[in-house]
């Protein structure tokens, strides 16, 4: 691998994703009559820019970590209000984004995070609609011997109906179920000449590599799928849409069930990965070609929707907190309480942007360890 492809593939991926994101914040607010400022990727110093006819500062600057939409009466790049909002004209009022209504604001705050999900449904959906869906269906063409599944008397030709309650339609379930659990104990309920049996045995658990070759550890059952059981589901483009939307759906809530797994102790913090982690993950998937390097695009913009969203002041789901606090209370927070939300944000955020480097840093320099 190059050396400088890692980081090509990084900016590609962060470029796109915060242009999407701040777009939708951008589009939204221009709906709603609010004047933009600036529209930067990337943070600090400007390396390229323009004015457009509306008076927005469109650029590029120098540190590649995120993005922002700047609107008129933001004090900061986090929208943190100006202490000059109370001395603004009823004209310059009609174009702050502090003055609008309480909805308005909502709706140009949560349309960043909205529209990183709606990027990745578009390209789910075109994935969908070109190639359509390859379905293993969860029917076992064989057992691994010594295996856990062998053991406890799982045979070819069984179909699995569930795992641990959760529904199955395809392998690919069972692979997503096993990736995310973090007990060796499971429950397989299946059916076998058209009658319905329950297992319950424990989990194979094996030590492997990631994508990154870093060591891991998996559960397996010990199965394997039936190749004659495969078919590929073709969809026009209302339906390729559709069931982009439950995938998408889906991956988010296997991101927030990893994320909670974490915050509980049940999953190792290590894992989580920053953008040194990314940077490799889109180097490699750019080398297996457009078509994964798009997909894995449409990951990280789950990713980024999603993690805009949590209730941390500085990030999307802050903004739409104190939103919330205030449809409550019937009245804004002052801005000495947001401030204070604010830096708390910050020490937040900027706390998580250190730990996943640092890991990101260990996991490079030692992947088997």
């Amino acid at each position: 691998m190059a050396t400088g492809q890692p980081l090509l593939a990084f900016l590609i991926v962060l470029t796109v994703l915060v242009f999407v994101h701040e777009w939708g914040h951008y589009i939204v607010a221009r709906i709603n009559g609010v004047r933009v400022e600036v529209f930067s990727v990337g943070f600090g110093p400007e390396i390229w820019g323009y004015n457009d006819k509306h008076g927005t500062r469109w650029k590029i600057s120098w540190i590649p970590l995120g993005g922002y939409v700047k609107f008129f009466g933001d004090a900061t790049e986090a929208s943190t209000p100006d202490q000059s909002l109370i001395e603004m004209s009823e004209e310059e009022k009609a174009v702050s984004f502090h003055h609008k209504n309480l909805w308005q604001k909502s709706a140009i705050v949560f349309a960043g995070p909205a529209v990183n999900f709606l990027f990745a449904i578009l390209i789910i959906a075109g994935m969908f609609f070109t190639y359509g869906r390859l379905v293993n269906l969860p029917e076992v063409g064989g057992v691994v011997e010594g295996g856990a599944a062998i053991e406890a008397g799982i045979e070819a030709g069984d179909h699995i109906i569930s795992i641990d309650g959760d529904p199955v339609e395809s392998f690919r379930d069972i692979t997503t179920h096993l990736m995310l659990k973090v007990e060796n104990d499971v429950t397989v309920v299946l059916l076998r000449d058209g009658k319905e049996l329950t297992f319950d045995f424990e989990l194979n658990v094996l030590e492997s590599t990631n994508l990154l070759g870093e060591k891991t550890q998996i559960r397996q059952i010990g199965i394997y799928s039936n190749p004659e059981a495969r078919e590929v589901i073709e969809y026009g483009l209302f339906g390729a849409l559709w069931q982009a939307t439950i995938e998408t759906k889906n991956l988010t809530l296997d991101n927030l069930k990893g994320m909670k797994q974490i915050l509980v102790g049940d999953r190792s913090p290590k894992e989580l990965g920053g953008p040194i982690s990314i940077a490799r993950v889109a180097a490699i998937t750019a080398e297996y070609g457009i078509v994964q390097f798009i997909n894995f695009m449409a990951l990280v913009s789950i990713g980024l929707g999603m993690i805009n969203l949590f209730p941390i002041p500085m990030l999307d789901g802050g903004h739409l907190l104190y939103y919330g606090i205030e449809a409550v209370r019937r009245k804004k927070m002052s801005l000495a309480a947001q401030e204070f939300g604010f830096k708390i944000g910050a020490v937040v955020v900027l706390s998580l942007m250190i730990f996943v480097f640092y890991n990101d840093i260990y996991k490079s320099l030692y992947p088997g360890g």
